[in-house]
């Protein structure tokens, strides 16, 4: 299943090397504006949907959490089509532009319609399917140019631009809600969303540069045609691999702690804060300060961690520090311990998990890139997620306590830290299959 596309020379082991090398500078800095774009956009209006959790309810938004999951089975075979028979440089910027109009659309509906429920729970649903995958997009493209070893050095950089991006998102959304409401702001991601259609068209040009490496003798408009096959192949792959199959149960423990302090997370928000607007500048802020961190620790430490000490620190360094988070939260139950173990747990999945999960595709095929990391990226995040809700569900009306449903939730950080721990040492020994 070993696979690669080297299609940039590495400078050396730093880092930073990227500067002296005018190749992968390019892909740096376009890939940073790029991937700002993207999640500046998403981040600039991620508030809206949590707030529109608060306003239809905990239980509903955990119902919410099924359809998600159903249109993410859906769109998995539905993209392995469009990768099968559509050009990466016609398709990739399609999806981009498919949510900057979404975002017009939704605006328009909420200007004229209000908010209402009915039309909140399915754009709730879209862009929480939608998220994800466009990052997924992203980052399969991003595999296709560079190589694992130079993932380690370059995705830290990169991964920087979606953090300032994800930073100034929700802390303009935070300084301008309460002037423009939820329309303004989706207006101001869809703006984003049409910016980043043109850098993805800047980073394919770049790409045809390129000159192929030396075990391909495809031509540049060659590597870009579609890759045919199967639509359903991301199943198969992984079912047939122990490494993917591995990759899809972190994203299962991901998505178990991430759908506990959620969950809390909009409880304890709804009965501190009112003003329906108030809470969105509330999820804007935490977003802000999350992002504030993360985008310091990207410039400095993912890179350092990744080439120094191995892709499996990056991935077992936040599971360990949820479970001591998730103990305190047990004891204490306040919202400010919840807040604290949120950004952390943001903190770290951002700066040292996501990175350390796109390094883990690095070494496979390009349909693994795709197919297989679609899959995984979407559909079993997304389903893992309407799980969990629903077995949060019943222990809410089981009458489970969140001091009880916490002391779980760290025995589950205790097993997804020792698969990331597999993982890690899989992929650094070259044990990709």
């Amino acid at each position: 299943m070993a696979g690669n596309n080297n299609s940039v020379t590495p400078a050396n082991g730093d880092a930073f090397s990227f500067l002296k090398d005018p190749a992968e500078r390019r892909i740096v800095i376009t890939g940073f504006l790029l991937l700002f774009c993207v999640l500046g956009g998403y981040f600039a209006v991620r508030p809206v949907r949590e707030t529109i959790g608060t306003i239809i309810g905990r239980q509903a938004t955990q119902n919410l959490w099924i359809f998600t999951a159903i249109f993410a089975l859906i769109i998995v075979p539905l993209y392995g089509w469009l990768v099968a028979h559509i050009r990466r440089s016609i398709l990739v910027p399609v999806i981009y532009g498919f949510m900057a109009v979404g975002f017009l659309v939704t605006a328009f509906i909420f200007q004229t319609h209000s908010e209402g429920a009915a039309f909140a729970k399915v754009f709730y649903v879209w862009i929480s399917v939608m998220n994800v995958m466009l990052v997924s997009v992203f980052w399969s493209f991003m595999l296709e140019i560079v190589s694992s070893d130079q993932a380690k050095r370059l995705f830290g950089p990169i991964f920087a631009g979606g953090t300032a991006g994800a930073f100034l998102g929700p802390l303009i959304t935070g300084r301008i809600v309460l002037q423009v409401g939820n329309v303004g702001v989706l207006l101001l991601g869809a703006a984003m969303f049409a910016i980043a259609v043109v850098l993805q068209r800047m980073l394919m040009a770049e790409w045809r540069r390129m000159a192929p490496d030396a075990k391909s003798t495809l031509a540049p408009t060659e590597r870009d045609r579609a890759l045919g096959g199967n639509p359903f192949a991301g199943f198969a792959l992984v079912f047939r691999s122990p490494y993917l199959t591995g990759i899809a149960l972190f994203i299962v423990g991901i998505s178990a702690i991430n759908t506990f302090l959620y969950f809390e997370q909009l409880q304890l928000v709804e009965e501190q804060f009112e003003e329906i607007a108030k809470r969105t500048q509330v999820f804007a802020n935490l977003d802000a300060i999350v992002q504030g961190l993360v985008i310091v620790t990207q410039l400095f430490l993912t890179g350092f961690i990744a080439t120094r000490l191995g892709v499996t620190v990056l991935l077992v360094l936040v599971p360990i520090v949820m479970v001591f988070g998730l103990s305190v939260y047990a004891v204490s139950g306040t919202f400010i311990v919840m807040a604290g173990a949120m950004i952390v747990r943001r903190w770290g999945e951002y700066a040292f998990i996501r990175p350390g999960r796109e390094m883990l595709f690095s070494k496979l095929d390009k349909e693994s890139k795709y197919k297989a990391k679609n899959l995984c990226d979407v559909a079993v995040y997304r389903v893992a997620d309407a799980g969990f809700a629903q077995f949060k569900k019943i222990l809410d009306a089981l009458n489970m306590g969140a001091t009880a449903q916490a002391l779980v939730a760290a025995g589950v950080a205790v097993l997804w830290a020792f698969n990331g721990w597999w993982l890690g040492r899989r992929h650094d020994r070259d044990e990709v299959k």
